[in-house]
């Protein structure tokens, strides 16, 4: 394929953008090349500033799970946009937009709206630090919960793409209240916990990682979690974010029956426009601003068009009871039909899969945190990568992102894939 004019866009916006891109991940930096700039995209479909089309597996990183430019969540935001974009107010919708995702998601009672995952994450973290009156907090290491201070201690994704997974910036004072532990082991939290004890207010996990690839919870680690949580008075915050209204209708506690004390929200709630959010029961709710002391507030936060967008997303997945079950068959083809062709080409490989995320790595045995999915082989990634590129599917330019099912992808699209992978791994 030929991607003269993104080559032009890109040289553009280099002058004028830091790296040419907005979010560092889409530079390419991680696989090499010119990223390509799209133009317009149209169910399972991306169509570029050269006129290529492109199979979607990113869909731009999990909103898009009814496929780009939906028609009701088109028409929800062309319709909202004509009574005006921003008021700075209150609106209905965000009553009902809140109501449904409520009765939508087990264990929440209320629900904040903010612009961003990293936003709700942030400021999920705070609350919990003024809900529990302690200051320190466990991540781990590959899981990406958005760009604040806190959470850039090897942070995945974009971080790991680009081997820096401490950025300068963040303090040493803001550091050391991050404690970083290994995903998928439990004694490696107990130790932390004990090691800390009384100190902890929260621990904060992807329950499905999807930033070091993807990667499951292994047999009882959430499980164990919660248990751990509860005995040290420790809250546990769900970051949803990618998981959220795209696993189940609940979410994560929804399909591994655990309960988190606060969830974050993100990407597929806002319908493909900015809209993050974080929801909890009352008691700990109702310590934020206005009626309690931890401050959160955000001038665009509950925008009418985002609002618009997220109802009519969310809305149509819980009005539509096939859907995940849908999306995982469509997923479980795709496992079997890669899986087959690359052990028919050799290759090194393992594919790791929940509902509708599923990450394919070059490594030999089991990806299960960041210290193995690290291990795989990122030159043939990189190969990989192109060679899906130049035949028209486009995953995620980094070998530590997860790829997101749509429902709009056909079979026989699916079947194009696989061939695919068969062509560009008969050549790594």
């Amino acid at each position: 394929m030929i991607y003269k004019r993104s080559s032009e866009l890109f040289a553009e916006a280099e002058k004028v953008i830091p790296g040419g891109v907005n979010s560092p991940v889409r530079a390419f930096k991680g696989v090499g090349g010119t990223p390509i700039f799209v133009k317009e995209a149209k169910g399972a479909y991306l169509y570029d500033e050269d006129g290529n089309r492109l199979l979607d597996y990113i869909n731009s990183w999990g909103p898009m799970i009814l496929g780009h430019a939906f028609e009701p969540v088109v028409n929800a935001v062309v319709e909202k946009a004509k009574k005006g974009t921003s008021f700075g107010m209150p609106t209905e919708i965000e009553t009902e937009i809140a109501q449904l995702a409520v009765s939508m998601v087990p264990n929440i009672d209320k629900i904040r709206f903010v612009n961003s995952g990293t936003e709700a994450c942030m400021s999920a973290v705070r609350l919990a630090r003024g809900y529990t009156e302690k200051d320190k907090i466990i991540k781990f290491a590959g899981c990406y919960h958005g760009h604040s201070d806190s959470f850039l201690i090897q942070a995945g994704s974009g971080a790991s793409t680009f081997g820096i997974p401490n950025s300068p910036g963040v303090t040493q004072g803001t550091a050391k209240d991050t404690l970083l532990a290994r995903y998928n082991d439990i004694d490696n939290v107990k130790k932390l916990v004990k090691d800390n004890s009384g100190e902890i207010a929260c621990v904060i996990i992807e329950p499905v990682a999807g930033n070091m690839g993807c990667i499951p919870p292994v047999n009882n680690f959430l499980e164990n979690l919660r248990t751990l949580c509860d005995e040290n008075n420790i809250l546990l915050i769900f970051d949803e974010v990618m998981t959220g209204f795209r696993l189940a209708k609940g979410g994560a506690q929804e399909l591994f029956n655990i309960k988190a004390d606060i969830v974050c929200f993100g990407k597929v709630i806002g319908g493909g426009l900015p809209v993050g959010a974080f929801a909890a029961n009352n008691e700990i709710m109702n310590y934020l601003a206005p009626v309690g002391p931890v401050y959160q507030a955000g001038t665009l936060s509950g925008n009418p068009l985002a609002m618009a967008a997220g109802l009519a997303m969310i809305t149509e997945l819980n009005n539509n009871a096939d859907i995940f079950k849908r999306l995982e068959e469509k997923t479980v083809y795709l496992h079997k039909g890669i899986s087959k062709v690359l052990d028919g080409n050799n290759i090194v490989y393992t594919i790791n899969r929940v509902g509708s995320m599923i990450s394919v790595h070059f490594a030999e045995g089991a990806v299960v945190d960041f210290e193995t999915s690290a291990k795989g082989n990122n030159d043939k990634f990189k190969s990989f990568f192109h060679g899906m590129l130049n035949e028209g599917v486009y995953i995620a330019p980094s070998a530590f992102e997860t790829w997101f099912i749509t429902d709009a992808l056909s079979y026989e699209d699916l079947d194009f894939t696989i061939r695919t992978v068969d062509k560009v791994t008969k050549n790594l």
